[in-house]
């Protein structure tokens, strides 16, 4: 460029501090106007207050407290799919019974009642919400008690101790049921299914550790059962408090302080113990996230393979249990595991590691019949599934053998039922390549070995059937033979 020509551009240098100042100025107006447009933007797109029926949604909530008459028959319904869903194994069973379910009647009303200072609807709730339970587990009692399928199914064995997953879907669902709810137009989520899928499955495996005597799973899941309805409420409790719901007012003062103050208790039992609850929740999960680190990145050793695993975390006690076959692993080797367990944030980890101290089979001994059993049927699995690829493998070589030994180019099913039809007398054919003397085989001329029904005038036959078959055939020539009766 030309210096006289750059000499007449305009430059921050050549610009007076008024110019410079009004050039910042606009810029900084430009941002903020994108800002507050973007900020209107997430008011309009996500504001629940919009919309929001309070009269109505609290009548309806009310409504639905009482477990009586239809209420308690829908719920006995729901239970049974829901247990017979979890007894076989059965997702969509379940989600079928999430779909009819009444449960989120007494959990929304301790909800709005907590946050409408309401000491009655409380009170109803609370007694609805045990009339809930016993029902629901009484039916679920019954189910498992009379059915001839005992087996604990892996969906059952989800829903006996509480996951930092399960405390979001309580969380989110309880949103999601009392916003839904709280539309003067419906939208087409239905909140009970939010709430049931947190509370059905805990309730109906609780009735199950009740009917077999399993009171580890009972007291698992009716603790998962009742942590999942503690922030049900409390999801219920902060959008009602969000959308400003009218508090209740009473005339007497003393009478309204003295009820506030005993919701305000209520809610800070019932608050504390979930919050350590929920962190311990927190800390258990990172635990099995750091474990699961560890044992990809460390555990290893050429020859040894881990059959199971154990990981027990209770607060207190933290401990792993790998149970091991095939070579044995030294014990500088398990030292240096154990050693790398802090790398992972594992403090005060105990690592126990199980194998064949000789041949023995010790190692039998410390492993229990469930375990031992899983072993075989795995392995029983796993044969069955490399036999069934051999067998693939193998029909997929003998088909390619045929295909090299006849180029796949004879069609000869088509060719035999056409020449029925054209030659009455062909009662067979046959057909391949052949090989000489040499070992060499011709590829371009196949030959046809034909069958016929008589021995009349074959010469003749032999002729039209020879030229039909070189067309037929796409090879040219062909050789052929035919054998009468």
């Amino acid at each position: 460029m030309n210096p006289e020509e750059d000499q007449d551009l305009p430059s921050k240098e050549t610009l007076s501090e008024e110019e410079q100042q009004e050039e910042i100025n606009h810029v900084k107006w430009s941002f903020k106007r994108i800002l507050v447009s973007l900020r209107k933007l997430f008011v309009t797109t996500f504001n629940i207050r919009e919309g929001a029926e309070v009269k109505q949604t609290t009548e309806g909530i009310k409504r639905d407290i009482s477990f009586k008459g239809h209420n308690s028959w829908i719920l006995v319904f729901s239970i049974f799919i829901a247990s017979i869903g979890l007894n076989v194994n059965s997702i969509p069973v379940v989600i079928g019974a999430m779909l009819i379910s009444p449960l989120m009647g007494p959990i929304l009303g301790i909800g709005l009642a907590v946050g409408t200072n309401d000491w009655e609807t409380l009170t109803r709730s609370l007694k609805n919400f045990g009339i809930m339970i016993l029902i629901a587990l009484a039916t679920s009692v019954f189910y498992f008690a009379i059915t001839p399928l005992t087996e604990i199914t892996s969906e059952l064995l989800n829903r006996v101790k509480p996951t930092l997953l399960d405390v979001f879907i309580a969380i989110f669902g309880g949103l999601a049921g009392i916003v839904a709810g709280s539309r003067k137009e419906k939208s087409n989520v239905v909140p009970g299914v939010a709430i049931a899928t947190a509370l059905m499955p805990p309730l109906c495996t609780a009735g199950y550790g009740l009917a077999n005597g399993n009171t580890s799973m009972f007291f698992g899941a009716m603790y998962l059962f009742l942590l999942n309805s503690v922030f049900i409420c409390l999801s219920t409790y902060f959008i009602i408090r969000y959308l400003r719901f009218p508090l209740k007012e009473f005339v007497d003062r003393g009478r309204e302080k003295k009820i506030r103050v005993s919701i305000s208790v209520f809610v800070a039992l019932v608050i504390i113990p979930s919050g350590f609850i929920f962190y311990d929740v927190i800390r258990e999960t990172i635990f099995n996230r750091n474990v699961r680190n560890y044992m990809a990145q460390e555990v290893f050793y050429e020859g040894a393979e881990i059959i199971n695993e154990k990981i027990l975390y209770d607060g207190k006690i933290k401990r792993i249990d790998l149970f091991l076959i095939g070579e044995r692993v030294p014990d500088q080797v398990v030292n240096g595991w154990k050693k790398k367990l802090e790398m992972y944030d594992l403090n005060g980890t105990e690592l126990q590691v199980h194998q064949a101290k000789d041949e023995s089979g010790e190692i039998a001994g410390k492993l229990s019949e469930q375990v031992k059993s899983g072993i075989i049927s795995d392995l029983y699995e796993k044969n069955q599934q490399v036999i069934a690829s051999k067998d693939q493998r193998i029909a997929f070589l003998e088909n390619e053998l045929v295909k090299l030994q006849t180029k796949d180019s004879i069609p000869l099913q088509g060719i035999f039922k056409e020449a029925k039809v054209l030659f009455p007398w062909v009662s067979n054919i046959k057909a391949g390549f052949i090989r000489d003397a040499q070992g060499r085989s011709s590829q371009q001329s196949p030959l046809f070995f034909v069958q016929a029904n008589s021995s009349d005038s074959l010469s003749i036959k032999e002729q039209s059937l020879t030229q039909w078959l070189e067309v037929r055939s796409g090879y040219n020539p062909v050789e052929i033979v035919v054998v009468g009766q």
